[in-house]
Parts: structure tokens; sequence; C-alpha cells
């Protein structure tokens, strides 16, 4: 058997130590606006910035803000959204990848909007998950690579339909409680499933914005 799979099926863990999302974020319709021109980014290849409502407020000094820089907007209650124009449908968008500190531990989602990953959506989930690793976990170049390398098998596995939904989360950073999860996910518009990494003690954080 592969040492993946087995390392998936070895370091399973129950969720109730783990904090999810809590929903999926629900989709918005807003006037057509121009197309944005591509950039390197991880929040970049549909930006929909014509369309978003103005930030209401840009919590200054937050140890996330440098996601600013990928394109992610940050919200009131402190998370910070990549959103994600929907190609069935002009003038619509939903949020494609989510952090936020939760109870004191990291939690960043990447939402396949009804079940489906979207044309590069893995790739920049692996290059958010692993810039948050980096940042906020003790771990060497050495480590991160192993992580990345379990990451894109977990991602491979979800889309084989080889990872079912469930209530569990699969260990992939020991010391610092780093787990994923393949989940369900839903929204008042949307039904889909998310996958989740949680980073149970992270580093270089302030207090938790979220109880």
């Amino acid at each position: 058997m592969n040492i993946v799979a087995r390392l998936l099926s070895t370091f399973a863990i129950s969720i109730s130590a783990v904090a999810v999302m809590p929903y999926f974020a629900i989709a918005q319709e807003m006037p057509t606006a121009p197309q944005q021109k591509t950039t390197q980014k991880i929040c970049s290849s549909d930006a929909v910035e014509d369309l978003l409502p103005p930030p209401v407020s840009q919590q200054s000094g937050s140890p996330l803000s440098y996601l600013a820089q990928q394109g992610f907007t940050q919200n009131p209650d402190g998370s910070w959204n990549c959103y994600m124009s929907d190609s069935r449908k002009q003038g619509r968008y939903y949020t494609l990848l989510k952090v936020q500190q939760i109870n004191g531990k990291l939690v960043a989602s990447s939402f396949l909007d009804g079940g489906i990953l979207v044309e590069g959506q893995d790739n920049r989930s692996l290059d958010l998950f692993m810039m948050l690793i980096e940042k906020h976990t003790k771990t060497n170049q050495g480590n991160r690579e192993s992580i990345r390398r379990y990451l894109e098998a977990f991602f491979s596995f979800v889309k084989q339909g080889k990872v079912q939904l469930s209530n569990r989360g699969y260990l992939f950073d020991q010391p610092n409680g780093g787990v994923v999860i393949y989940h369900s996910v839903t929204g008042e518009k949307l039904k889909g499933t998310g996958i989740t990494i949680n980073i149970n003690a992270p580093q270089n954080l302030s207090s938790s914005p979220v109880s």
C-alpha cells in the first residue's frame, strides 16, 4: 500500500479536537464588472475586486495582514477571504479560500462548490496552506517539503474519491497539532465540501478574535 495512504489511515483523529470553518460562505450576486488582469498572487485567477462591497474596516497590525498582498480581503470578524467568480453565472462570486483564528487555532479552508475543485484550486490551496505553515509553525525546510507532499497526496485522493467525507482529521504535523480534514459545508445558497487544515498550536499570532 502506498505510504501516504497508510499515513492517511493511521493518523486519523476525532474532529472534536479540530476547529472547522462553521459555514460555506453565501454566494453573492453583484453587477457585472470588467475583467481584472491576472497576477501571480494566490488569490488572483478570478479577481473580483470591483464586484465586492468596500471593506468595512481594515484591522491594522493583524498578524495575518500579509494575506492582503496575496489578494485576500479582511472581514470585520478578522477572517481573510479569497473570492472566486462563478464561471457558470455572470456577476456571482463565492468564497474559495478562507483563513481565520478560532479558539486560538489557525484554520484555513479551501471550499469546493458542489464538491468540485476548480482548475488550479489545488495548487493555490497548497500554496496558501504551506505559507501559513511556514509562517506560523517551527517546521524546517525538510519538514515542510514532506508536509507538502502529504497534502498534495490528500488533494489527489479527494479528487479521485478515495477520501470520504467524515468527522475525522488526518495528522500531518504532530509537534504543532496540524491536521487536514475533508468535510461537508453548507450555506444558504451553496452546498459543497471543504478541505481544511487546522494548526492547533500556531506561532506568531495574537489571541484568537473568535471564541
